[in-house]
């Protein structure tokens, strides 16, 4: 099978994803970063009534459209505690910020252009003119309004909106569900004593995060030694939990002592792909079983997130109807770099402030994808397409942000 280019593999990946239909309804407390699932119409008028915008006193314009009126104060309007009577002409009631504007008056004069006077009464220092400093009745939404449409990616204001809508509850698509799946007799969890000839298993929980940063909730399968029967498994756990998307962690190769792939085929998985002609990377494999999706990552670090970005975000958020993360930026390379062979590289680099337009960007030296030390440092990594030309210092190259 030849290399595919990335951008082929990941338009068929997606292409064999649907997004998830399934719905629930969630309390505003747990609906933050949630994709809203249907229109949300207001349930009330907002606000309820017409209301001071400030502190003062509420009149009828015509009695102090001249700078020295005389008005005398009849009551006071507070919110929660509006005045009950109706202003008749050369009275004015105090009032306050959020309180219900008072039946005939039209105007409010804020404290401040009021000089108090005895028996009650204020003169005005400004001339003020009809609905002034009054929010009116509906100025933010009416009963009925679609104030929140299906698809929203719920944040703190758009769940302030919801509350003020009167909606306790709100219906959002299920999360996408992945189970990991991290297999080698070499691995062992962080924490533990490695033998000999094994090292730490660190790839799970970079997935899981990233897995858990596009709205996924995630399954840990644990670690599997390279056994058929074990394997089986775990696939079987990973069915019966009904997660979207199942997602292994090394021996998707076909070596001697790859057993993944061979034996996700015959639980029933159909391949589409694998191999992909990029760096680092190249040994992903995607497929799929029953409803479930595989993919399958390599087993070095950096590769495995390397391509959990390329592939795993964008999956995940095609299935839980979320746009994925702005990563693609340019910047100016601070050092020139050799010309490309015939895969797809991304190459780890670091950003560097120079007060210009577009950024400098800086690879560093070494890029063996088992060292995530390079990986945790930088902040992009930069794309150098297939058979790219030797480029110079000071030439704009596309870059993929690592924290947008």
């Amino acid at each position: 099978m030849s290399l595919l280019p990335v951008e082929d593999a990941l338009s068929r990946l997606l292409a064999a994803a649907r997004p998830i239909a399934e719905t629930e309804q969630v309390s505003l407390h747990e609906a933050n970063g949630r994709v809203l699932a249907a229109d949300l119409t207001a349930r009330l008028t907002q606000p309820p009534f017409d209301a001071s915008a400030m502190d003062g006193y509420a009149l009828r314009a015509e009695d102090a459209a001249e700078v020295g009126s005389i008005l005398t104060v009849v009551g006071e309007s507070a919110a929660g505690h509006g005045y009950s009577g109706t202003l008749a002409s050369g009275e004015a009631v105090r009032i306050f910020t959020g309180a219900p504007v008072p039946d005939g008056a039209d105007s409010i004069l804020l404290q401040e252009d009021a000089e108090k006077l005895e028996g009650g009464r204020i003169r005005t220092h400004f001339a003020v003119s009809k609905g002034r400093h009054i929010r009116a009745r509906g100025q933010d939404f009416a009963e009925g309004d679609v104030a929140l449409s299906v698809g929203v990616h719920l944040d703190f204001s758009h769940l302030t909106l919801a509350a003020a809508m009167n909606h306790a509850t709100l219906p959002v698509f299920r999360r996408p569900r992945v189970a990991i799946l991290a297999t080698g007799d070499e691995l062992v969890y962080p924490g533990a004593s490695p033998g000999p000839s094994q090292i730490i298993g660190s790839n799970t929980f970079g997935i899981a995060a990233l897995a858990r940063d596009n709205g996924a909730e995630v399954i840990d399968l644990g670690i599997v030694p390279d056994n058929r029967d074990l394997l089986l498994e775990a696939i079987g756990r990973a069915r019966s939990s009904g997660v979207d998307v199942l997602v292994t962690l090394g021996g998707a190769s076909v070596g001697d002592h790859d057993l993944v792939q061979s034996t996700l085929v015959s639980a029933g998985m159909k391949l589409d792909f694998w191999r992909i002609a990029m760096r680092p990377g190249k040994p992903l494999m995607v497929g799929r079983l029953d409803g479930m999706q595989v993919l399958g990552l390599p087993g070095n670090p950096v590769s495995s997130l390397v391509c959990g970005l390329l592939f795993l975000e964008p999956l995940l958020c095609h299935l839980g109807h979320r746009m994925p993360a702005r990563r693609m930026a340019s910047a100016r390379l601070r050092n020139g770099m050799p010309a490309n062979d015939k895969r797809q590289d991304y190459v780890r680099a670091r950003l560097l402030a120079d007060g210009g337009d577009i950024p400098l960007v800086e690879s560093f030296g070494k890029q063996d994808s088992s060292m995530m030390r390079i990986f945790s440092q930088s902040d992009c990594l930069i794309i150098r397409p297939p058979h790219a030309p030797a480029a110079e210092a000071g030439e704009t190259v596309p870059v993929m942000l690592l924290r947008p």
